[in-house]
């Protein structure tokens, strides 16, 4: 369905325009209403009934065939790995840490600045308006390289926060025994990947947020400290200053796995939580990925602290980490969001399909449908939930004073015929084959399932191309690190099948 704008309009944020008759869902009800909306300068100036008075000079587009929504918002994502789309099936965790680093060996400016656009696309395309990417660039981050993905971000049409990955100890490191328990020449050459010094990785951050020169309301740098077992104590407490002194938002992997839980209970003698809150770690400004093998008193502490979590069912079920208690968080008051993780552990970018694993897990944990994610509260945890995680105040809802993040969805397409309840049918029947149209403050980036600010065809020739290089670049280091993974594997589901004071899988695995 073509969506026409008047003569000279082209969907910039910097013109008014007033979107007439468009079916607005309200909260709590299972039907639409037709409604006016008007925008100007990027943001909803206001909304009322259709055909509500307007200037005679502000252009009028007709929308009574769509729906629109705000745009969804990716909590969690790594565009990283978007050019390794399809590599592991049964893939752990511990698995995916011991051989992801195989997918990128050598990724240039260009191969991030491409990945960062693919994974936006992707995005865009299932509506989704807005992403906290947490990215790795080796052997440091540099402003080169976050420059390169928040262009790639801007050019697509896209708001992200773009938080660079760090941490300062390997993977082979961080579980203890592991090393042990191989060949010398296979604990040799592993202890040879050393990760990059400290003052290296935070020299480097620091340097990306000091020169960063993208507009902040629509790109934004953030700080990671990606696995807080692969960081030390130290580390781990510097790169929580440094997001203070830049008052920037920081991101970390918090119990993605009952491995990475009970590893910490022998290292430290406390959980995850416990030992971020002892480093000094939590505070309004951090969010935690996952959350899973997290106890109640640990979502207590992420409450007490205003500690934002992104919930990704997707790839918790994928890499077979368990159900986070994420009804126990929301009992509890935390704010929670929902994110994709990336494409390596979530293979694709839909955050349509994120909200409705996230509503779906809630239901395998026990009978009482009054402890469910019911389809309305998902699609909450996806937009405002995760405007809340990235630090965006103006993003996840449809409301006077927020941005005109817009999505528009065919009235007529198959999901919502018969419509008899909008919020289920979204979430349970949507695939993305409805979104037509999307908007980001006011400027129309998506268009009767085009894209209207890059080149499609063209990047997808790029891709190609960049996917193919890399693939040679790192197919010697992804045949080393394969020989690994039945070490790893053994080591890792025996650590796992090894008592803990609750349980996160399903049917007592």
């Amino acid at each position: 369905m073509a969506m026409t704008l008047p003569p000279g309009v082209h969907g910039r944020g910097t013109q008014p325009l007033l979107i007439r008759g468009a079916w607005v869902p309200e909260p709590g009800e299972a039907g639409l209403r037709p409604k006016d909306i008007l925008i100007e300068g990027g943001f909803i100036r206001q909304i009322g009934p259709a055909g509500m008075t307007a200037s005679a000079d502000v252009p009028v587009m007709d929308a009574s065939a769509y729906i629109v929504i705000p745009g969804l918002v990716n909590a969690h994502t790594h565009s990283h790995f978007a050019l390794g789309r399809g590599y592991g099936d049964r893939w752990t965790l511990e698995l995916h840490q011991n051989s992801g680093g195989g997918l990128n060996v050598g990724a240039s400016l260009e191969e991030l600045r491409l990945g960062a656009m693919l994974g936006a696309a992707d995005m865009i395309r299932h509506g989704c308006t807005a992403a906290y990417d947490m990215v790795l660039q080796s052997p440091f981050p540099s402003r080169e390289g976050m420059a390169a993905v928040a262009d790639g971000y801007q050019t697509v049409g896209m708001r992200a926060v773009i938080a660079a990955a760090v941490t300062d100890r390997s993977f082979w490191e961080s579980i203890g025994g592991l090393l042990d328990s191989m060949s010398p020449e296979a604990s040799g050459f592993l202890r040879s990947l050393k990760a990059t010094p400290a003052d290296d990785l935070l020299s480097g951050v620091r340097d990306v947020l000091t020169h960063w020169d993208f507009d902040r309301s629509r790109v934004k740098p953030g700080i990671a400290p990606s696995v807080p077992l692969l960081c030390s104590d130290p580390f781990l407490a510097d790169a929580a200053r440094l997001a203070r002194e830049f008052d920037v938002p920081l991101q970390t992997h918090l119990a993605e796995s009952k491995v990475q839980a009970i590893e910490a209970h022998k290292r430290w003698g406390t959980s995850l939580t416990g030992h971020l809150a002892r480093s000094g770690v939590l505070g309004p400004s951090v969010s935690v990925a996952h959350a899973v093998w997290v106890s109640d008193d640990d979502v207590r502490m992420l409450a007490d602290h205003g500690v934002a979590v992104a919930h990704n069912a997707g790839s918790n079920m994928r890499l077979g980490n368990g159900v986070a208690p994420v009804s126990s968080m929301v009992r509890a008051g935390l704010t929670v969001g929902i994110g994709t993780d990336a494409c390596t552990c979530a293979d694709q970018q839909n955050m349509i399909e994120a909200m409705r694993l996230a509503s779906f897990a809630s239901r395998l944990c026990g009978p009482d449908p009054d402890t469910w994610i019911s389809a309305e509260h998902a699609f909450r945890m996806a937009t405002a939930g995760s405007a809340a995680v990235l630090g965006f105040k103006d993003i996840g809802r449809l409301e006077v004073g927020y941005r005109a993040d817009i999505v528009f969805l065919d009235r007529n397409e198959l999901a919502y015929l018969p419509l008899n309840n909008f919020w289920t049918q979204l979430v349970f029947s949507e695939t993305g084959r409805g979104v037509r149209h999307v908007m980001v403050d006011g400027d129309i980036v998506y268009r009767d399932g085009e894209f209207t600010l890059f080149d499609y065809p063209a990047l997808c020739s790029k891709v190609q191309a960049s996917a193919a290089r890399l693939a040679e670049a790192g197919s010697e280091r992804r045949k080393r690190l394969a020989e690994f993974e039945p070490i790893v594997a053994k080591f890792c589901v025996g650590l796992a099948r090894s008592g803990h004071a609750y349980d996160r899988y399903i049917g007592g695995g």
